[in-house]
């Protein structure tokens, strides 16, 4: 194994994930590196899992409150989940078994949007920080910490825990040196400073995490990939989808309300994500910028081509493929690609002033345009709302795309009323399905949903949804958003008890 220590205190520390597991006590707040599958530490949470469990064998009590940057892995959230070792999780999810937990009422689940855990931290709103465990690359002679393949929340917790237990992964390439951009400029109110970023590549800060080695209590070496699955092809809804919204774009060149590289673009995670980045490559998009969260497989193709010139984010979660692409011409991407903090690159005076496009998924969207991103009939939580907010309402544009239907028709997209609402129909310009686009800006509620129900809504369910609009303007009491509140969430209803929202 290539050694990646290089202070000399540091590798004095250096100990099993057995050892560096068992300075965590029960009770604590633990804040974890990881991002959306990478990053994340290998070796410690599952040690710690092993040890939870044989706590709660003994008959004792033994659960965590666990903070992250977004999602994590099974090695992390799946394992300890499983050993019924957190009591409370932020703020972003996807293990299965984490969220059947939290939708079994087994643990508490706070999601919020990406950009604000640090500041929420920092006020003192999540409590203290007890230990950090954090995965780098690698640690200089100066004890400064190479970030590994996502940053998240990590200078957050590196700074604000009381003890801190680094893993040194030397799966993660060293080419990853000097492709971050750490800032330490920020501040609590009231001195607040702007943030001196005006382009998606400028870099304001340092390659390098700070971290005092006086409170680094262990270092676990490891030697893992991070667990990162594979993207299946676009199908043809994702490339409807896609090429609704390229062509939107289009248009709006045309009519001079965006350049012709357009502006900097945040894409969220998914197959429908990877076949709208794939469109603007095929559309003859070049010389684009990316400001985003997280960089996929389609973003990737896309700066290898040098159709994205310029790429910011706070997380790599690539295929295996992506991998191997990523390391095999990782001097080429580290001229294009800045890693950082997501109080940044998710922060709203930087999505405001850049103007960026968001593009996100959604779980459905109503008449009137607002949308829920996070929930299954309103109660059951999918992942949570990432970032997607961060960019919804501070953002040039903000799109929300989806397939009309689900589980084979017998889900509605557009429903009459959302169930959960994440995004109102003030943060929502675009909204897309694979029968078309509606474009919501400047439209009035009725003129909304008019555009939605002819634009948006599958065939199957457009004449119920033009039903329901047109007795509601009847009968409502309320003219300008007219709804009739004895069957809004019926159609969620008829799904939980028939399996189907038709009729």
């Amino acid at each position: 194994m290539e050694r990646r220590i290089h202070h000399a205190g540091l590798a004095g520390k250096i100990m099993s994930a057995e050892n560096a597991a068992a300075q965590i006590q029960p009770g604590m707040t633990v804040g974890m590196s990881g991002f959306t599958g990478s990053g994340y530490p290998k070796a410690v949470p599952l040690a710690l899992a092993g040890r939870i469990e044989a706590a709660q064998g003994r008959g004792e009590k033994f659960a965590l409150r666990v903070l992250t940057g977004a999602s994590t892995a099974p090695e992390l959230d799946g394992a300890l989940a499983k050993a019924g070792g957190i009591d409370f999780r932020l703020p972003y999810q996807s293990d299965p078994e984490l969220r059947a937990r939290i939708n079994h009422g087994e643990i508490e689940y706070m999601d919020v949007h990406l950009g604000q855990v640090a500041q929420y931290t920092w006020f003192g709103f999540l409590g203290k920080i007890d230990v950090a465990v954090v995965e780098v690359a690698g640690i200089l002679p100066d004890g400064r910490l190479i970030p590994s393949t996502s940053i998240g929340n990590n200078k957050t917790w590196l700074d604000l825990a009381d003890k801190v237990i680094l893993e040194v992964n030397s799966t993660q390439p060293l080419g990853l040196d000097g492709m971050h951009d750490i800032y330490y400029g920020t501040a609590l109110p009231p001195n607040r400073q702007p943030i001196p970023l005006t382009q998606a590549g400028d870099r304001i800060g340092e390659p390098y995490l700070r971290v005092d080695p006086a409170k680094v209590v262990a270092v676990v070496e490891t030697h893992a990939p991070d667990r990162l699955g594979r993207f299946s092809a676009p199908d043809e809804t994702s490339q409807r989808i896609a090429g609704h919204l390229v062509e939107f774009l289009k248009q709006e060149i045309k009519m001079g309300r965006l350049p012709e590289n357009l502006l900097p673009l945040q894409s969220g995670v998914g197959n429908i994500a990877n076949a709208v980045l794939g469109g603007l490559r095929d559309g003859g998009f070049s010389n684009l910028t990316a400001f985003t969260e997280v960089i996929q497989d389609g973003m990737l193709d896309l700066i290898r081509t040098d159709t994205i010139r310029m790429a910011s984010a706070t997380a790599l979660s690539l295929s295996p493929e992506g991998v191997q692409e990523f390391a095999r011409n990782i001097e080429h991407y580290r001229e294009r690609i800045v890693l950082r903090p997501q109080e940044i690159s998710n922060h709203a005076e930087l999505v405001r002033r850049l103007g960026c496009i968001g593009i996100n998924g959604m779980v459905e969207a109503d008449l009137y345009g607002n949308v829920n991103s996070t929930h299954v009939a309103g109660t059951s939580i999918i992942n949570g709302i990432g970032g997607s907010g961060d960019f919804a309402r501070n953002g040039f544009l903000s799109c929300f795309v989806t397939p009309s239907t689900a589980k084979n028709g017998a889900i509605s997209c557009i429903v009459p009323m959302v169930s959960h609402v994440d995004h109102t129909e003030h943060d929502v310009c675009i909204i897309v399905t694979e029968q078309g686009l509606a474009d919501l800006r400047g439209l009035s509620p009725k003129q909304r949903a008019r555009a939605v129900i002819a634009n948006c809504a599958h065939p199957d369910y457009r004449p119920l949804l033009q039903d329901y609009f047109d007795r509601a303007c009847r009968d409502s009491k309320g003219k300008h958003t007219p709804h009739l509140l004895g069957e809004a969430l019926s159609w969620h209803q008829r799904l939980l008890e028939q399996g189907s929202m038709q009729p």
